[in-house]
Formats: structure tokens, sequence, C-alpha cells
């Protein structure tokens, strides 16, 4: 099959033109995809060097080195975040710059470069600020579908994510009281108040058990075997609520690409710049090529089954007759 590459449509405005840069509504429009990877790359050289900057050895001899990539890339990244910020209207709906600014994205993007321009204006260990440098690894999330995939689960399972955190912070309150209850005389050191006895019991509802600190009491001891039975539902939650949301998400999916091969299949063919379409947004999907060709397979033999049941002139059921 041929590639089909779209070429850059005439713009109205600026703003239209710099949207369809940034935002790649062509999808496999080759400039749009060449600065997405460049953006890509720059991202990943970035996390590279937050973390080669731990290195004591290498960050003294290259000091200057990192300083100069971090500015540029400092410089790369507000500039992206003002033209996506001044280009949002553009998008499908006409959102305000309001609604881009509050969306998952635009935080990431915020978030990216907010520890840096925090620097300028309060002086903080440079250190920490180096760590908080990993947080641009979260833009990659607008060019990875398995990423996007889970933001957006955790985007429509907010309000089930948030119950499960006042439900395990409950059971903290309720478990760290008991702890306190059972071991303060015992172990006044370990148990000796609440906020104390709240380290054992993140690491038993968490079933983690790092063992430094436990019950020695008949009643302490029965009460973390109770907490500890319980914490393997508590940690069980979230983990089916984002089970859950992908296994949803994947299905929204799959049901999109069966559309696009459906709305394809109404002339009975598909074409060749359909097919590249249909390719794109696969691969903007994150569905494999053989679950494609499953859905594709799928969808030819219920299309062609269902115009062998009808006339090709009219469109009715073909009527069964028989010789008397």
């Amino acid at each position: 099959m041929t590639n089909y590459a779209p070429q850059a449509p005439t713009h109205k405005t600026k703003r239209a033109k710099i949207y369809w840069w940034l935002e790649r509504p062509d999808r496999e429009a080759a400039g749009p995809k060449r600065l997405e990877q460049a953006l890509i790359l720059l991202i990943t050289l970035n996390v590279t060097a937050v973390v080669l900057e731990t290195v004591d050895t290498i960050y003294a001899q290259w000091h200057s080195v990192f300083s100069i990539f971090e500015a540029i890339s400092l410089c790369v990244f507000i500039l992206e975040y003002l033209l996506r910020l001044w280009v949002a209207p553009e998008a499908e709906g006409a959102p305000s710059r309001w609604q881009w600014f509050r969306s998952p994205l635009a935080i990431i993007d915020l978030m990216a470069i907010l520890p840096a321009l925090l620097y300028l204006f309060v002086p903080i260990d440079l250190r920490m600020l180096r760590t908080f440098r990993m947080l641009r690894l979260l833009k990659l999330t607008r060019y990875s579908p398995a990423l996007g995939m889970l933001m957006a689960v955790f985007e429509e399972e907010a309000g089930a994510f948030f119950a499960g955190l006042f439900i395990l912070m409950l059971m903290l309150i309720f478990a760290s009281s008991g702890a306190w209850l059972a071991e303060r005389e015992a172990q006044p050191d370990a148990f000796g108040s609440i906020p104390q006895a709240m380290w054992w019991a993140v690491a038993t509802l968490t079933t983690v058990g790092y063992g430094d600190v436990t019950p020695i009491t008949v009643a302490g001891k029965v009460f973390g075997a109770v907490i500890t039975v319980i914490g393997i539902g508590m940690a069980a939650l979230p983990a089916g609520i984002i089970a859950s949301g992908l296994n949803e998400q994947i299905h929204r999916r799959r049901a999109s690409l069966e559309r696009q091969f459906r709305n394809a299949l109404n002339d009975g063919r598909i074409c060749e710049k359909e097919a590249t379409d249909i390719e794109a947004i696969r691969k903007q999907l994150g569905i494999s090529r053989r679950t494609a060709e499953n859905i594709r397979d799928t969808v030819y033999a219920e299309t062609f089954a269902k115009m062998e049941e009808t006339c090709p002139h009219c469109g009715e059921p073909w009527v069964q007759t028989r010789a008397d």
C-alpha cells in the first residue's frame, strides 16, 4: 500500500497554522510529526540529564553544559506552553483558554516548567529542583497512547479514586487508633501516640509490612491480624478501579476503530486514503496491528454477509420462493 502523506492545508490565520503544527489534526502530516519527534527527544534528553546530574563526578565536570541545556530546554517548553495556550480556541468545539488551562495535559505542561520558574523567584536547593524536573517525563503522556489511556482512566474514575482514598484514610485512622490503644504501654517509643502508630498502620494496610514496628501484646497481634486481612482488600481496590477503567478504555478504542472501518465500507470498499487514515487512527489509539486486522476481518465478513442477504437494487431482503 502506498503511503499517503497529507500536506499542510491553507490556513486562514497564523493561529490556525500553529495549531496544525502543534496538535497534528492530520495525524500523519510530515511537518507536525517531525516536531512531535523532536519534542519527545528533548523530553527524553531532559530526563537523562536529570539522572546524570545526580552523579557528583559527572555534574562537577559538565556543570556548565547541563546549565546551558536546561536553559535552552526551559525556553522551548515555555514557548510550547504559551503557543498551546494561544491556539487552544482552534480545537474542536472551540474551548476557551481557561478550559484548556484546567485540562490534565495543560497542567502537566505547567508542572514541567514551574519548578524552574520557581527558582527564579524563590531560591531552593538545586538538587531538589533537579528532582522536580523529572516531572517533564509526564509530558510524554501527550504522545503515548498507553499513557494517554491511563490518564483518561484517572480522569474518568476520579470519583472512585477519591472514594477509595477516603475509605483508606478512615481505615488508617482506625488502625492507628486501635494499635495505640493496644500497644501504647508495651511499646511507648513506637506506639506512644496515634501519629506514631500511623507508620505501622500505613505499612500494614498497604500489605508492605516492613517489620520494623510490630505489635507484641496479644490484643495488638489480634488487632494487627485483622487489619492485615482488611489491608489486602484495600490494596486491591485501586488496582481493580484501574483494571476496570483500562478495560473500558480498550473496548471504547476498539469500537471507535470498528466504526472507522464500517464508515469506510459504506461504498463496499476501502480506498487508499481511507486505509491510510484508518492506519493513522490505529496508531493514535494504540491498538496493535493484529487486533486491527481482526476487527477489519470481522467488519468485512459482517458487511458482505449483509450485502448478500439484500437486493443490490432496492436494499430489501431476498424473498424465498418455491415452485409448486
